[in-house]
């Protein structure tokens, strides 16, 4: 058996630097085997620098994927590019994405992918919710609903892609699996202030494309289980999709980084 730390949400760029070196030194006391991060660690221009510092100072491998607000004051394409780069430098820790399947044990793997709000879950075009994301992340300035929607629909989509691809070969060789994301796949599992969100919310806080690819797999491999971990709406819970597929969300506050679980791995 070994033992993760999930953490999803920490938005260090909240506090002061000696306190993400004191919430630093809380995840090493925990003394993991694994540190998994579930997106929003920062802003683009310091999200880098957060990673070494987590690199630096953790003594176990680190898997990472990113959240929406890892692109505020940058873009998409310029943000993974840069994180792309220093990974292949860093001493252990990995982008998800890039990493494909990962043996935690030989029962059990990781995947990830930090997935968006892909418009597809309730009314997006009717919705009056409008995220600091479509002001701040240079792909979606200057685009009306409609072409938001497009683009929303496109990454949603490209989660999905991914989750075709690299989760056959890890059903295939693991009996489970855990999925890493930002974004909750499933409405079922996306929780805002101890309710489930309505349709005002869950065009930007549900990735459908994903949950839908999720639900169809695990739905053929009845004799393989799943863990979804992911945050985004910053409202604890935890739904069972399936018998065999269970997804928790994480809870945050702005300037409280926490641990989420200490995972035990089979």
């Amino acid at each position: 058996m070994r033992k993760a730390a999930w953490i999803t949400d920490i938005h260090l760029e909240f506090l002061r630097s000696n306190r993400v070196g004191a919430f630093i030194d809380r995840l090493c006391r925990a003394s993991p085997d694994a540190l998994l991060i579930g997106g929003d660690i920062g802003v683009s221009r310091n999200l880098v620098s957060y990673l070494e510092e987590i690199d630096q100072k953790l003594p176990c491998p680190v898997y990472f994927v990113l959240g929406n607000h890892d692109y505020y004051d940058g873009s998409i394409s310029g943000t993974r590019a840069e994180v792309a780069a220093w990974c292949h430098g860093s001493r252990r820790t990995r982008w998800l994405p890039e990493a494909g399947v990962v043996e935690l044990t030989p029962h059990t793997c990781l995947i990830g992918h930090g997935g968006w709000g892909d418009g597809r879950c309730g009314d997006f075009l009717r919705s009056s919710v409008w995220l600091n994301d479509y002001s701040f992340i240079r792909e979606f300035l200057g685009l009306n609903r409609g072409a938001l929607l497009l683009r929303l629909n496109a990454l949603g989509d490209e989660t999905a892609a991914f989750l075709r691809e690299v989760l056959p070969g890890a059903l295939e060789r693991y009996q489970e699996v855990i999925f890493l994301t930002h974004v909750p796949p499933f409405r079922e599992a996306c929780w805002h202030q101890g309710r489930l969100s309505d349709s005002e919310g869950t065009p930007h806080f549900v990735c459908a494309a994903a949950g839908e690819v999720l639900r169809e797999m695990m739905a053929r491999h009845a004799e393989r289980s799943m863990t979804v971990l992911c945050g985004h709406t910053h409202s604890a819970g935890t739904a069972r999709i399936l018998d065999n597929l269970v997804v928790k969300t994480g809870a945050a506050d702005y300037g409280s980084p926490k641990i989420q679980e200490l995972i035990t791995v089979r």
